[in-house]
């Protein structure tokens, strides 16, 4: 019988895990190469024969997703497997029409091929859009576990764009495993503030293997916290499954993919930003969560801005630097830094008339992006764009709304104030007993 030839799209991250999970030594598929968009430089690689197992002695070469249709009649595919996120639906569709087009299925994975089963408690902590807030519920959900003297580790969604043999399996701990793994600026931005917190994070290819380190460090009685990156759906089953929503964005909780896999399937869906969002538009979000989810369990939520250094802005002409990937695949025109320099009465200049190199082309991939510097750094080179960019704008502080401190992998003469963001749950709800009754039973339902 003939292997069903399979093409994976991805994007570094959801397209390996598919593989492990539902591939890899298995008889009856054969896949012929990934793909690779959303994210800059990361195609024309080879997924390595050391990760790819007995089937792929030479490993799996990597090739743009632009050149989907002449992949699929090169190698006679069967199959397109879609394993990346933050897709809108329309945007799904048009991949399956060119799949099909060319002659090829085209699949979605579901949880059942996967998620790993842990033998710990794991609470996942998902979103309908990047950008919504997962970062900060994770590090709230940390501090709650470890005010009960739980052991926690946190396990983040991947983001593997070096040398993949290298980022199997990567465990942080301090900054100077961060500097040892070569980490991105937008790497830096999930881990960095975890560490701040004595968190031990585990991350990269392998999730499998990743499942079984990740296990040892939380002890017997330890807490997993799956922190997912974009929208996507967790690796591992939960036994706590919440996502967050946005109401800037409203109505998008049921418009991208599988940010609505999500939303539909959550145990408990914090509603956060609100105190940035319209009512109605907090209302439509409810309305959607009656609608598509009814035994979800709703959270409202702010996110708390604090301002370091507040007089440096205040009335001061300003640079405003916000996290990258919620500005550009996430979609947002802003974030917490530009909201911090109105509250501060600040002149924001544009930064894109400062921009150079591989920064300019973000602003001419992503045209909504308009007077903010997304702080992109998938790479040296773009880092060292980003530096010049901030070099050559003309203000007289920085505000940084991205997690990481910027002084660490920038310089400049500038002075950089940070932006810090913290879950502030509102009213009577308790987020701390949704996740005390889940590690007392086995589950919430």
């Amino acid at each position: 019988m003939a292997r069903i030839r399979v093409i994976i799209a991805g994007a570094a991250g959801r397209d390996f895990h598919n593989f492990n999970t539902m591939f890899r030594n298995n008889l009856f598929y054969e896949v012929v190469c990934f793909t690779a968009e959303q994210i800059p430089n990361i195609e024309y690689r080879r997924y390595p024969r050391e990760l790819a197992g007995l089937l792929y002695t030479k490993g799996i070469q990597v090739f743009p997703e632009k050149d989907m249709p002449e992949l699929i009649r090169k190698f006679n595919a069967d199959v397109v497997v879609l394993a990346y996120s933050d897709l809108m639906h329309e945007a799904v569709m048009h991949k399956a029409s060119l799949a099909i087009a060319n002659g090829a299925d085209f699949w979605l994975l579901g949880p059942k091929n996967t998620m790993l089963k842990s033998r710990n408690k794991v609470i996942a902590v998902t979103a309908v859009r990047t950008g919504c807030g997962k970062s900060q519920t994770t590090r709230e959900i940390c501090r709650l576990l470890k005010e009960t003297g739980r052991n926690v580790v946190v396990i983040r969604h991947p983001m593997p764009y070096g040398d993949l043999k290298k980022q199997a399996c990567q465990r942080f701990q301090t900054y100077d495993d961060l500097d040892s793994h070569n980490c991105t600026i937008e790497e830096r931005e999930e881990y960095e503030p975890l560490i701040d917190s004595g968190i031990t994070v585990f991350a990269g290819v392998d999730y499998g293997k990743i499942l079984i380190e990740a296990e040892k460090a939380a002890g017997k009685e330890g807490t997993l916290i799956w922190d997912g990156g974009n929208n996507d759906t967790p690796f591992y089953k939960p036994d706590l499954h919440i996502c967050i929503a946005d109401p800037l964005r409203p109505g998008h909780e049921v418009l991208y993919h599988p940010g609505e896999a999500n939303f539909r399937m959550a145990d408990v869906i914090i509603i956060n930003k609100e105190n940035s969002a319209k009512k109605r538009d907090i209302e439509t979000v409810k309305s959607n969560i009656r609608k598509f989810n009814r035994k979800a369990i709703i959270i409202d939520a702010d996110s708390e801005i604090i301002v370091e250094n507040p007089e440096l802005i205040r009335n001061k002409k300003v640079l405003v630097v916000e996290d990258g990937p919620t500005l550009t695949h996430g979609g947002m025109a802003f974030g917490a830094g530009y909201i911090a320099a109105k509250r501060s009465k600040a002149v924001i200049i544009d930064a894109k008339k400062y921009s150079v190199g591989s920064i300019r082309k973000v602003y001419s991939k992503y045209p909504h992006i308009k007077l903010i510097l997304p702080a992109m750094g998938y790479s040296r080179a773009q880092i060292d764009d980003l530096e010049k960019t901030i070099k050559k704008a003309r203000c007289d502080a920085v505000i940084s709304g991205t997690p990481i401190n910027l002084n660490r992998v920038i310089k400049t003469d500038k002075p950089i104030v940070r932006i810090r963001y913290n879950l502030k749950i509102l009213g009577n709800q308790s987020l701390e007993n949704l996740i005390k009754n889940t590690l007392q039973t086995s589950g919430l339902h």
